[in-house]
């Protein structure tokens, strides 16, 4: 054998073994739900390794009435069955027109973040705040200065970061890439704000979550998993804003599905987060009517949700290996 080929032969290796490597993609596979331990011990059983928890208030982690003798319990169930927690979900309106709400949403905010702190949850998921009466860049001018003077003193505190979903039914204007683009022009390089992507609420805005996500796949730092089923037979008989009341559910064009079961191509998906190194969480957030949701009596998982989750995994698997 020559030089050139024994050095040719090694670099072909080195390269092989290069792409090897680079294929080894392992984010943790994780569900959306209310903590309780029967939820934690089902995700563990399913071989999830990741949960996003519930927090608004009302809620099994609600910040105003959860104690540190029940943040201990808390964290020892995580411990014992190994279960990550990348985010709380909580939806609050940061900038309520009504001051006495907007008070009462940003101390609950602020207490969130410090029980996050307390758990070592370094995420909390939530909609931007919105105020319809104001233009839109007076709305995100506010949102800055509320999230400045009200939050960020507390996320450094507690090494917690503030991410948007992009849920069009809220308080909330990081729904689109023109809102996304608003907001972090406006934040700046702070450390403080990102998203928590969830494609399937682009999906029935008519907006191509692909390459949103492409395109700010920097910024992102959670993921909710969940599809969209788009209707069109439906959608082409009555439109986007159906009015005729006798329609109803018939009138129903858009469905939120488990993944695979609607209109989002998770293979683009996944490879722009391959592509980017992303290797924080996803996880399932089911709201597939066909599996117990939204008819859910909580916060225990019914048999039918539960096979929600397993439905789910046994899809994602053949993208995002255990």
């Amino acid at each position: 054998m020559t030089r050139r080929k024994l050095l040719g032969g090694i670099a072909a290796t080195t390269t092989l073994q290069q792409v090897a490597k680079a294929a080894e993609w392992k984010p943790k596979l994780g569900i959306l739900a209310p903590f309780t331990e029967g939820n934690v011990k089902f995700a563990k059983d399913e071989g999830f390794t990741n949960m996003i928890l519930g927090g608004t208030p009302g809620s099994t982690m609600d910040a105003n009435k959860v104690t540190d003798a029940q943040l201990a319990t808390v964290k020892a169930t995580l411990t014992k069955y190994q279960m990550n927690v990348s985010a709380f979900q909580a939806s609050q309106d940061h900038i309520h027109p009504d001051p006495e709400r907007r008070k009462r949403d940003n101390d609950y905010f602020v207490k969130l973040i410090e029980v996050a702190g307390k758990l070592g949850i370094p995420y909390i998921g939530t909609s931007s705040g919105k105020d319809v009466n104001k233009p839109f860049d007076v709305q995100v001018s506010e949102i800055v200065k509320v999230y400045e003077e009200k939050y960020f003193k507390a996320c450094e505190a507690n090494k917690v970061r503030i991410l948007w979903e992009p849920y069009p039914g809220g308080a909330n204007l990081a729904v689109s890439p023109a809102g996304f683009e608003a907001l972090f022009k406006a934040f700046g390089n702070s450390p403080y704000v990102g998203l928590q992507y969830d494609p399937s609420h682009l999906v029935w805005q008519m907006m191509d979550p692909i390459q949103t996500a492409r395109d700010y796949v920097d910024k992102i730092y959670d993921v909710h998993l969940k599809d969209t089923e788009v209707r069109w037979d439906v959608l082409r008989r009555v439109g986007i804003n159906p009015q005729l009341v006798n329609l109803r559910k018939d009138a129903q064009w858009w469905l939120y599905r488990l993944p695979g079961l609607g209109s989002i191509n998770w293979a683009d998906f996944f490879t722009v987060l391959q592509r980017a190194g992303y290797q924080g969480a996803m996880s399932i957030e089911h709201e597939d009517p066909l599996y117990g949701s939204p008819n859910r009596p909580g916060p225990d998982f019914t048999a039918d949700y539960a096979t929600g989750f397993k439905m789910a995994k046994r899809y994602l698997r053949q993208y995002v290996p255990d």
